[in-house]
This record gives structure tokens, sequence and C-alpha cells, in this order.
């Protein structure tokens, strides 16, 4: 089985996969990390020197290949991940995926990644909230409609990671 977890960059999927996968005695894999090593190039690298198109592109083929395991795995997808090319689809119709949505507010979203928009190439160009704030908004208004296809939608805020964990053991019994 592999229990998948899609959600806006900052909701926590690397964090909560991390935690989920020692209680389940799982493998895993986040993709973004995947696709870096198999590129031999970090994702910011990628986004500059080969373009968001190529990205993804390549995120669909590693999607694909890291689905084809027998493993069990918790699976850290990236943000776009799920809105992009067919990949919502390719999650959905793999009965071996459980798809879980690490569903935080706006407000929230904004706290964790001002602190850090240097590391991430999509909002490294923002230099304020306010702006940081329309754009998660933006891009929650075109994405929201793949990640609430998630069989599982979890709504992370004022939640501890034990607590966000329990919820997602519980849908998986």
């Amino acid at each position: 089985m592999i229990v998948a977890l899609t959600g806006y960059m900052g909701s926590g999927k690397s964090t909560i996969g991390k935690n989920l996968a020692t209680v389940l005695n799982y493998n895993f894999l986040d993709l973004d990390e995947y696709i870096s090593e198999q590129e031999n190039c970090s994702i910011p690298e990628l986004f500059k020197n080969k373009g968001e198109i190529y990205f993804r592109k390549k995120e669909t083929q590693y999607l694909n290949e890291v689905l084809s395991t027998k493993d069990n795995l918790v699976l850290a997808l990236g943000g776009g991940t799920p809105s992009y090319g067919n990949n919502i689809n390719i999650l959905l119709d793999n009965s071996n995926v459980n798809l879980f949505y690490l569903k935080l507010s706006i407000p929230n979203l904004v706290l964790r990644l001002f602190k850090e928009k240097d590391s991430r190439p999509l909002i490294s160009h923002l230099t304020t909230k306010e702006e940081l704030t329309e754009f998660i908004g933006k891009h929650l208004f075109e994405r929201t409609q793949y990640y609430n296809q998630a069989s599982n939608i979890i709504t992370t805020d004022n939640k501890s990671k034990k607590d966000i964990l329990e919820e997602i053991v519980k849908a998986l019994i």
C-alpha cells in the first residue's frame, strides 16, 4: 500500500510523512527529493535551468515510477503534483494508493512559508506577507479542486503532529 500525502507547499507533507512512515513501519519518500536525486540537481536549480514545464514532465515520469513499486510506502507529493498533467487521475486510479489531503489555512501557510520562501522557487521572488497571501490564495483557488479529490481530507490547523497522525492511521483502518 502507498499512503500519498498531498496539499499546498508548507502543509506538512514531508514532516507528517516521515512520522507516519515510522508509525506504520513503511518506507518514506519525498517526491521532490526523489526527482532531485534522479536529476542530480536541486528543485530550485531545475526550475531555473530547465523551467517549470521540464520539471512537471519529470514529476509525472517519476510519480509513475514510484507508484509502480510494490513496497509499503508513505509518499509526500509536491504541492503542485496533483494539479498538473494527468497526475490526479494517476493517483486516484491506482488501487494501491490511499490519498490524503493535508489542508492548512492560508494564514497558517503564510506564517510557515514566509520564513522559508528563499528555498522555494515558486515564492522566492515575493517580498511581503501580503504578496505571499495573494499568491497562495490564487494557487489554492486553482489547486483545491484537485486536492479535494483525495479520499481523505485532514484539516491540520491547530492540531499537533500526534493528532494528525492518529487521524490518518484511524482512516487507514
